[in-house]
């Protein structure tokens, strides 16, 4: 935590929670018997309720996304460099809000619930998910906060694709969308890295068919490893090499130590494998890599983009990073190119970076440059 809150922060927030009684259904057919959403909210709520943004997370995100929970958080929210005042999504200008979805380990309704069918924690039980299912239930929480139309909605990586699906299945109620390094649907190589992560969980003897909670024990290496492998596809191998190279943590390659040599990347990617298996529920996880993987914008379109964006009524922000392996700027450029066909207006921004996928995390001067502007005609609109 730094000596004092800096200007541009939101300062110490309190998150709330929200509890919706009425089922929803899921697109898997079932029910959901009611849910808690737990999320922050930053800035104000003007008198017409026209300058509310919200903000969808990505695949390990969750509800604190800006500022500091108290005076001893020493880090604070995963998208603090974007969210505050005078900075990209201005909270002197909008009222912010972020939440954990449905299915997460945050405090909203997920598979460490309680099952009121069961009185036991939902575990692998908890119903299969869809992005529009997190959709369906953000468009409860707007009411419930009042808001009719979101002046926009912005999501990064899987949070790209919550904003897409939001601007088909409710277009009036959001006027700009933001897609971040998204894309349409998931590459097969990407398919494959979700469920190399997933493999990792299961196959942690602790994991127990995913009742690990009855024997009050988490499958911790299966987590870690599956954050290893999501980590690496996140950096490009400039950002690797930049941070890292091939410099040693411990050891010598002089004869007969080679086995005590350690890398630094070695070290860091266990120490990120470790905290992240400390912090997030594996069927969680497993949860939501699927339903990443099952998300198809176009499916029910005839696989036809351009007729699916045809549905869409806001204006739409697009932008992807050189770097970024995992959600190439080819990815971006057919969202963009379906906008056009579909003669929606779109703005799009390819950002030279070295960050890889996490670069939509980072503080880049184009991006935070670029991003600003557009959000300044955003707020122009409210």
């Amino acid at each position: 935590m730094p000596d004092a809150i800096p200007a541009d922060s939101v300062g110490i927030v309190e998150t709330q929670k929200v509890r919706f009684d009425e089922p929803l259904m899921l697109a898997c057919g079932r029910e959901l018997p009611g849910f808690d959403l737990v999320y922050e909210s930053y800035g104000e709520l003007n008198a017409t309720g026209s300058n509310a943004v919200l903000i969808c997370h990505a695949l390990s995100g969750h509800h604190h996304a800006a500022g500091y929970h108290s005076m001893d958080e020493r880090k604070p929210g995963w998208w603090d460099e974007c969210i505050g005042p005078g900075k990209p999504i201005d909270t002197d200008r909008f009222f912010v809000v972020s939440l954990n979805n449905i299915g997460g380990c945050h405090g909203s309704t997920g598979p460490t619930s309680i099952n009121p069918e069961t009185g036991k924690p939902w575990g692998p039980d908890f119903p299969p998910l869809r992005a529009r299912d997190w959709v369906h239930s953000q468009v409860r929480l707007a009411d419930h906060l009042g808001i009719d139309c979101w002046a926009a909605i912005i999501g990064g990586s899987l949070g790209g694709m919550q904003a897409m699906r939001w601007s088909l299945e409710y277009p009036d109620r959001l006027k700009h969308c933001v897609v971040i390094a998204a894309a349409m649907k998931l590459s097969a190589q990407n398919l494959a890295f979700n469920e190399l992560a997933r493999q990792a969980i299961v196959s942690d003897p602790a994991f127990a068919d995913g009742r690990y909670m009855d024997n009050d024990a988490i499958p911790a290496q299966g987590l870690a490893l599956a954050r290893m492998v999501g980590h690496i596809t996140y950096l490009s191998d400039e950002a690797m090499a930049n941070k890292f190279g091939r410099d040693l943590r411990s050891g010598s390659f002089e004869l007969g130590e080679a086995d005590s040599v350690e890398f630094q990347v070695q070290s860091y990617l266990r120490y990120q494998g470790s905290q992240f298996s400390g912090s997030f529920d594996a069927n969680t996880y497993i949860l939501m890599t699927r339903a990443l993987d099952y998300f198809d914008l176009a499916r029910e379109y005839d696989n036809d983009p351009v007729k699916a964006f045809a549905h869409a009524r806001c204006s739409f922000f697009v932008a992807s990073f050189s770097t970024d392996w995992r959600f190439s700027p080819a990815r971006s450029r057919e969202i963009v190119d379906a906008l056009i066909e579909a003669d929606r207006p779109v703005t799009y921004v390819e950002i030279e970076a070295d960050e890889g996928h996490d670069a939509f995390l980072m503080p880049i001067p184009r991006y935070l440059d670029v991003f600003s502007a557009y959000m300044r005609r955003v707020g122009e609109g409210c």
